[in-house]
């Protein structure tokens, strides 16, 4: 048995050469980011259409010196975010000052291939630093107001203010809408044309028409 060891559990004896090693593996060992909660303090996007950004991030969770007094952690600048993205194909949704978010912090430097988005080596020695962050996202947030919701009844899409579709839409199914529908064009109902189309049964005088024809 080593001296100032303890049984199968290693406890080392206080002034023990052991006890200074564990000590000095405890000390470097605090100095290696690896992942926390953070709350985004600044963007640089806001939903617009561009290629994914970065942000600023503050560590929620503070350093403790020997008195017990706590110590915020430093801001992460130029930190990139995470976007559900294959090749041109993407989901924008920019995170927004205020999130609570989980942040991971590279093993290496990784400020050359952020500024090349391209494989490039170490941009200096620094190993697990807080200056090699990348944020993946919310965890922690409140209700929202706006999304997409997937559950046993379906899709749910609520947006309070509107939703815009650019592109053609197939639909493969009833459409029931309550509210008014307007269109800037013409529509087709049926094969009958809404703008261009005649009515049969028609005689002069006060009485209705009769159904439309293509």
């Amino acid at each position: 048995m080593i001296k100032g060891v303890v049984g199968q559990a290693g406890r080392a004896a206080p002034g023990s050469e052991i006890s200074a090693q564990m000590f000095l593996v405890k000390m470097l060992l605090g100095r290696l980011a690896t992942a926390t909660l953070a709350r985004v303090v600044a963007v640089s996007n806001a939903g617009g259409l561009s290629s994914a950004g970065t942000l600023t991030l503050q560590p929620l969770v503070n350093q403790v010196d020997g008195a017990g007094n706590a110590v915020p952690q430093p801001q992460v600048f130029n930190c990139p975010y995470l976007r559900l993205q294959g090749g041109a194909n993407a989901v924008i949704l920019d995170p927004q000052v205020g999130d609570l978010g989980i942040a991971l912090f590279a093993d290496r430097d990784i400020s050359a291939v952020i500024a090349t988005r391209a494989q490039a080596n170490p941009g200096s020695r620094r190993r697990f630093d807080l200056s090699d962050g990348l944020y993946l996202g919310g965890v922690l947030n409140g209700v929202p107001s706006q999304y997409v919701r997937f559950s046993g009844a379906g899709i749910t899409l609520v947006s309070p203010v509107a939703v815009t579709i650019d592109a053609p839409v197939t639909i493969n199914g009833a459409l029931a809408v309550n509210g008014a529908i307007t269109s800037s064009g013409n529509m087709t109902a049926g094969g009958i044309d809404m703008q261009s189309h005649t009515h049969s049964g028609v005689q002069t005088g006060g009485g209705n028409t009769g159904g439309p024809v293509g």
